[in-house]
């Protein structure tokens, strides 16, 4: 199973935790969650007005063999507005605009959606249980 719970954090409400959204799915293969600011699409939706996050954002998906992937989906622009970031452990990786990458089975760590014009941010904690 793979948890994931999610923050939007605005410089006004630095530190604080109030309004984490959480979502789960087993992790079995073609799961699918989604993060972005279409709520029909999405598990976890943004506010509607943060540009910076598009419609789908990132998709969390499970392969055959159990594992999970993040992907930066390609929005409608060539260049993003946002950047983001795989925290796992000590260690921080950006991720690469329509890339992807493999999460660690059975670790932890962070995706953070960095806006480039604004301090906000949207953070999402991730938990894969095995």
């Amino acid at each position: 199973m793979l948890e994931l719970t999610m923050a939007a954090v605005s410089a006004a409400e630095a530190g604080a935790t109030a309004g984490m959204l959480m979502a789960d799915a087993p992790s079995a293969p073609g799961a699918v969650l989604r993060v972005g600011r279409d709520k029909s699409l999405c598990r976890l939706s943004t506010p509607d007005d943060w540009l910076f996050v598009s419609r789908v954002h990132l998709e969390f998906s499970c392969a055959q063999d159990g594992t999970w992937h993040l992907t930066w989906l390609r929005g409608s622009l060539p260049e993003p507005s946002s950047e983001v970031r795989l925290t796992i452990g000590e260690y921080a990786h950006p991720v690469a605009y329509g890339g992807t990458v493999p999460l660690p089975r059975g670790g932890s760590g962070e995706v953070v959606i960095h806006d480039r014009a604004a301090p906000r941010s949207v953070n999402v904690g991730f938990y894969h249980e095995v």
